[in-house]
This record gives C-alpha cells, sequence and structure tokens, in this order.
C-alpha cells in the first residue's frame, strides 16, 4: 500500500491525567495527528492499522503516576503520552524483512487507528489461526495472557501433581488460563479459584476448578478455610488486598505465593496486609512475578500452547470477552477491568475500521 492512499490523519487516545487513587481515575484525551508515511519508518519498523485491543489491569499500572518510573519494569505513560496496548492489526507499510503488506499481526502498539512497531521481540509476531478456536487467540491465550500463566506454572510455583493450589482473580485473563494448565496439563491434586459472584464462579469451576470461592460472599474467608483443611501449597494471587491477607493464613508451612497482580488497589488505596506475621511464623514465600525476566522461555510457552489449544487439551473459546466499539469508545471498554464486567481476556474489537 502507498502512503497516498492512507488518511492523512488519524485518531490517538492520550493519557490526559496521572491517576493516583480511585479520586483521580483514568482520564484520556482524544486527538488526531499525521499519519506515518513510508518515509517516516526505520528499518524493522511496519505500520500497522488496528484493529483490535487487549485490556491488561498493568495499563493502569503504567499510567500511575503514584509509583516511581524508576521502579517500573517498563517506562510508564506519561500525561500526554499515547496509552500503549496489546494489539492485532494489518500491516500497511512495511520496511521489514519479517512482516509484509497484508500480514495480519500481534504486537505492544498503542490506543491508535495506525501504529508503528518494531518486528522484533518477545511478545510480537504474525496472528496464529487454530481450527474452531476465536480469531483473537493470538492477543489471549497464546499472547501476553497465556505466556504470563505458563510462565506462572511452570517457572514460578514449579506446579507438581501432587499440590494444592488456589487462584484469585480465576475468571480474569491470567487466573483462568492457570486453571486450565494446571488442571488438564499438571493434573494437579486440587484447585480452589476465587471469584466474583455465583455465575463467574460456576464458569471457573466448568474450566478445571474443583471448586470457586465468591469473594462477594461475607463469609468468603470461612468457605476458603472448609476447603483448605490442609492448607495450599500454592498461592497464585492476581488480586493483592483483603484476599492475599486472607490466604496468608490459608497457605501451608514453607508454602510459595507467586504475585502475578494486585488489581484490587489498582485504583483504590493499595495494600494493607494485617496477617503478615504468618510469612514468618510458617516461612512462606512471596515473590513478584513477571514475564519479562522469562523472555528467553515464551517461545517455548507459545509452542506448548498451540499444542494444547490444537489438541483441546486447553480451550480459548470461551475464556475471552470481546467488545464491539467504536475507536471513541476505548476508554469506556477498557474500563469495564475494574468493575468485573469480563470473564477471561478483554478485548476491544473496532467496528468503525
Amino acid at each position: 500500500m502507498s502512503s497516498s492512499s492512507l488518511p492523512k490523519e488519524h485518531k490517538v487516545w492520550l493519557l490526559k491525567t496521572r491517576p493516583s487513587d480511585s479520586s483521580t481515575p483514568n482520564e484520556f484525551e482524544l486527538i488526531t495527528r499525521p499519519t506515518p508515511t513510508i518515509d517516516d519508518l526505520q528499518k524493522g519498523q511496519v505500520l500497522i492499522k488496528n484493529t483490535s485491543f487487549g485490556n491488561d489491569p498493568a495499563q493502569r499500572v503504567w499510567m500511575d503516576g503514584s509509583i516511581d518510573p524508576r521502579r517500573l519494569y517498563v517506562p510508564p505513560i506519561l500525561k500526554g503520552q499515547p496509552v500503549r496496548a496489546s494489539a492485532m492489526g494489518t500491516v500497511v507499510l512495511s520496511k521489514s524483512d519479517v512482516w509484509k503488506e497484508g500480514d495480519k499481526v500481534y504486537s505492544e502498539g498503542d490506543w491508535a487507528e495506525y501504529s508503528v512497531v518494531q518486528d522484533s521481540g518477545p511478545l510480537t509476531g504474525k496472528e496464529i489461526h487454530i481450527k474452531g478456536q476465536s480469531e483473537y487467540i493470538t492477543n489471549s491465550i497464546l499472547g501476553l495472557t497465556g505466556q504470563t500463566a505458563w510462565v506462572g506454572v511452570f517457572k514460578e510455583m514449579e506446579l507438581k501433581p501432587e499440590h494444592v493450589l488456589v487462584v484469585s482473580g480465576a475468571a480474569g485473563a491470567v487466573g483462568s488460563t492457570v486453571i486450565q494448565i494446571a488442571k488438564k496439563v499438571i493434573g494437579v491434586k486440587t484447585i480452589i479459584g476465587i471469584a466474583g459472584g455465583k455465575e463467574k464462579c460456576d464458569w471457573v469451576k466448568s474450566i478445571g476448578a474443583d471448586d470457586c470461592v465468591d469473594y462477594k460472599d461475607s463469609e468468603y474467608p470461612e468457605h476458603l478455610k472448609t476447603l483448605l483443611p490442609d492448607y495450599a501449597d500454592r498461592f497464585f494471587d492476581n488480586v493483592g488486598g483483603e484476599i492475599l491477607d486472607t490466604m496468608l493464613t490459608l497457605v501451608k508451612r514453607h508454602g510459595h505465593v507467586t504475585v502475578c497482580g494486585a488489581i484490587s488497589g489498582y485504583n483504590g488505596e493499595g495494600l494493607t496486609l494485617k496477617h503478615w506475621g504468618e510469612i514468618i511464623y510458617n516461612r512462606i514465600t512471596i515473590k513478584g512475578m513477571l514475564i519479562l525476566d522469562h523472555a528467553s522461555a515464551l517461545d517455548q510457552a507459545v509452542s506448548d500452547l498451540t499444542r494444547w489449544v490444537s489438541d483441546g487439551t486447553i480451550s480459548n473459546t470461551e475464556s475471552e470477552t470481546v467488545v464491539e466499539g467504536k475507536f471513541e469508545d476505548i476508554p469506556k471498554i477498557y474500563n469495564r477491568l475494574f468493575s468485573g464486567q469480563n470473564k477471561g481476556k478483554l478485548i476491544t474489537k473496532l467496528i468503525d475500521v
């Protein structure tokens, strides 16, 4: 495609304010910018016309103005910058030897109608199609979501069949994939999910959990205690806050807590732990995890995940929530992450492209 056939301008969502708590929510600004031409691209770069975006809680951390940017694992999104997001789209201009015009690809882009991206990196690649699976599989179970779950299961928790596992945020993108891998690939002894509401808990059980506790029930700590008479070997936490605090009393001596996320505090007051002493008394290991620490293993992760989806061991058919909207609707759809309106990966599908 020639640059002359592209629109001269395209729409972009910028971060308007850097939120620090629930009183300063995400605010964005819609602008137009000149559309890059072939002369604007460097070697190895392509211009992608975006068709869908992945929505991840981590984006909220990247925008957070209260966090020392030196402590972040990726550059922060600053006020006035485009909002970064995983994206799927079609290459329309190319200076790459890897991606050609017309290729459908997955990349780390931004909330823009057109994005310039590099053709290399552990989280980029051509769109993968598997019969019977969603067209968004490259941006969900084979992308950041599935790779994070794979890393959590094999590299961080080192799950074994004899383990009892608890997963918070079990109806979310990563949590639901961890449950499938743990039950259907590893065959762990027991998996207990924690999710919000009966509908989500029923779904979590349908994908492999032995039981699921509804955290909206005020008696949920007692329900967890009943389900864990011998305590949990591993706790995979996506939530933080009160749920993490409760689980510290239910992880066995020398047990392991893998902290993947803390969504309960992303739009609130952060983390308060009343049961910190449990870590000392029971010598519990708590370790944060980031997928970027395991970049060298991600090709293996994608290979394994592709095989398991292809042979039906795990499924992506129901583990995503696709919401259609215009480009102007992107922030509204993204904010569904923080009101529990999704099962599995939340994906924005653009309908005005």
